[in-house]
């Protein structure tokens, strides 16, 4: 049912010649690492969503803006795609090389430029890594919030560039309301600055704009954050639960009680038995689901925060509440979420990582449609999310090894984002679109929204060379795409309905 994914549908592809457009980049910015045979490529064919490979043309490997900001001026006069990437961890093939573009690698601007404990803000590179900042700011008693399962190596860059979220981002938001300035250059070399130092800047919200635009509209070379004052306090509570949807019903319940946790995550029995074998954080693999709320602020107010939530966790139907006893144990709790990715690989030899939001209110409906599409495609799924805001990661586990159960696998996680937007959700939270949901993008967009988008990111560059054929469909795909779906004639009734 999915459309394979084809470059010369969604983006340029001129007859290039590779020694030319070597031998012009070396002539037009000297002293740049520039890698060209295969055995040096193949590190970059991918990122962390590895079920999509592609060699590049060339490697670029700045160590200075000028060598960047030469790089794309010429690109953009031989007429070049680029590519940018960060630390590769992106997780929906939005970093993929082009074959025939050079990938730009800005993984050596990882300077920390400034910590200004007085305006609460860090200056920072866009290869600095996401921890790397809290760790700088945290002897000022700061921290950026922000923080994706793989903070350790993720980039920040890459971070603004997908808009990415992370276990506390129900209370404290994703990169977008947490960055308040970034520098960029355009294809054709140009500086630009969006937002500002001061609370507001005026004009339009390009700021929010290149937040998520993953790579389209310009290359992020510095980057302002927020930083945040340490919560005096932090307390998590887990609870059990014997059926999944009491799960899912007992997040909403939280949120009525008038309380924001700092993180709210939900993981079901496959992720449970996974992470507690891999980590030992002491999960119950009994448990049917499990939630993990994390409380923080004043101290009185964060005990009183544990008691309402204890009595609504016991109205919702859970077989069991513990509350960490310490700090050691609070970080065993989150080591096994934010390592369940990990642990679920241990698994299967492969597993496909999705990224849907819905409402809180249809977790529970949601979670019984997506176990109705695992029995009916013959592939276990995992389930992993962000269950404050909705935003769900199924893991569809697979062999790729075994003929075509990889596109099983793609057809399986297409109809759960599907099944997302069917209820008012999207198709992504925080991993962005890239190749891997271009074809979902035309479920969720009418036509002349996305002949908008397509506008927005001509206004930045009106030759479609940076990242194309990802994030925006093209008109053909999507009529292709339409097409394939009104004539599928095996598909199952609605999950929904009934």
């Amino acid at each position: 049912m999915n459309i394979l994914y084809d470059e010369r549908l969604d983006g340029p592809a001129p007859e290039l010649d590779k020694t030319a457009i070597r031998d012009s980049l070396a002539q037009a910015i000297p002293g740049m690492t520039l890698l060209h045979r295969e055995e040096d490529l193949r590190p970059f064919e991918c990122d962390g969503l590895s079920v999509y490979r592609t060699l590049p043309l060339l490697v670029a490997l700045p160590d200075t803006l000028d060598q960047v900001q030469r790089l794309l001026k010429e690109c953009h006069r031989l007429g070049v795609p680029v590519v940018t990437r960060g630390a590769g961890t992106g997780l929906s093939a939005g970093a993929l090389p082009l074959e025939h573009g050079v990938l730009l690698v800005m993984s050596r601007f990882s300077r920390i430029l400034e910590i200004d404990p007085e305006a609460r803000v860090a200056r920072v590179e866009p290869g600095v890594r996401n921890l790397a900042i809290s760790e700088a700011a945290s002897p000022y008693g700061l921290y950026y919030a922000p923080d994706p399962s793989s903070q350790i190596a993720c980039s920040i860059g890459g971070n603004v560039a997908e808009n990415a979220g992370g276990v506390h981002c129900l209370k404290y938001g994703l990169t977008v309301h947490n960055v308040i300035k970034v520098e960029v250059l355009t294809i054709e070399g140009e500086r630009m600055t969006f937002g500002s130092d001061a609370l507001d800047a005026p004009g339009f919200d390009l700021l929010a704009l290149f937040n998520g635009s993953e790579g389209m509209l310009g290359v992020v070379t510095e980057i302002t954050v927020k930083l945040l004052p340490k919560p005096e306090v932090a307390k998590v509570l887990m609870a059990s639960f014997d059926d999944v949807e009491k799960a899912g019903n007992a997040v909403g319940a939280i949120i009525e009680a008038g309380i924001i946790p700092g993180g709210l995550e939900m993981m079901d029995k496959l992720a449970i038995i996974a992470a507690e074998d891999f980590i030992g954080a002491g999960y119950p693999v009994e448990a049917e689901a499990i939630l993990l709320c994390e409380l923080d602020g004043v101290e009185a107010d964060v005990d009183d925060d544990c008691e309402t939530v204890r009595a609504v966790l016991e109205r919702a139907g859970a077989t069991g509440i513990q509350q960490a006893r310490d700090d050691a144990e609070r970080a065993r709790f989150w080591a096994g979420r934010k390592n369940a990715f990990p642990a679920v690989g241990r698994m299967s030899p492969d597993y496909y990582c999705m990224d849907g939001t819905i409402p809180r209110r249809e977790l529970a409906r949601v979670l019984k449609g997506i176990a109705d599409l695992s029995k009916r495609y013959g592939l276990r799924v995992a389930n992993v999310f962000h269950a404050g805001d909705g935003n769900m990661h199924p893991l569809i586990l697979f062999d790729a090894n075994r003929e075509g159960e990889l596109a099983v696998a793609e057809a399986l996680g297409g109809e759960i984002l599907e099944l997302c937007v069917r209820v008012g959700g999207t198709i992504t939270g925080e991993h962005g679109v890239g190749r891997e949901k271009i074809n979902q993008m035309c479920a969720q967009f009418r036509p002349d929204e996305l002949v908008t988008f397509r506008a927005a990111k001509a206004a930045f560059d009106p030759r479609d060379l940076l990242n194309p054929g990802k994030n925006i469909p093209t008109p053909a795909r999507c009529s292709e795409f339409r097409t394939i779906k009104s004539a599928s004639t095996d598909a199952a009734p609605d999950t929904l309905q009934g």
